[in-house]
């Protein structure tokens, strides 16, 4: 069995930079990769706004994030790597970590994200939590 690799991204430039990460060091990455994009459930929602409203939001976000996906897989794709894509929702760090755990994934490749001027010694907060919340290794890119 081979080992099960997740790969959780955003539209980001750091998401990217995994992406081409990976394509990079493709030949040290044996295992079935799985894109994941969360959708951040406190992202949406809104108070003010009526009901089918939000939902035309939510639909929208959801169309957003499988188009990041696809991109993603394609990328990858063309640079001879095969993927999975998935879409969930919720608070991206702890349904990155949940999925990780619960379906026994063997590695969590992640963007790290930081701001300022010292934007190389911090991690964004996915990144953060997965680092002490995961029993598999992590690759930060």
């Amino acid at each position: 069995m081979s080992d099960k690799i997740l790969v959780p991204l955003d539209g980001s430039p750091t998401a990217t930079r995994v992406i081409q990460g990976i394509i990079r060091d493709q030949r040290r990455l044996f295992g079935e990769l799985t894109l994941l994009h969360v959708l951040d459930e406190d992202k949406l929602n809104y108070r003010m706004i009526p009901d089918f409203q939000v939902e035309m939001i939510r639909e929208h976000a959801r169309k957003a994030a499988r188009q990041i996906l696809e991109t993603h897989r394609e990328n990858l794709a063309r640079g001879g790597v095969a993927a999975e894509i998935r879409l969930a929702s919720g608070s991206p760090r702890q349904v990155v970590c949940r999925i990780a755990k619960e379906e026994s994934f063997n590695l969590l490749i992640l963007g790290r994200r930081g701001t300022g001027e010292i934007r190389d010694m911090l991690f964004g907060s996915v990144a953060n939590y997965a680092l002490h919340n995961v029993s598999c290794p992590v690759l930060l890119f």
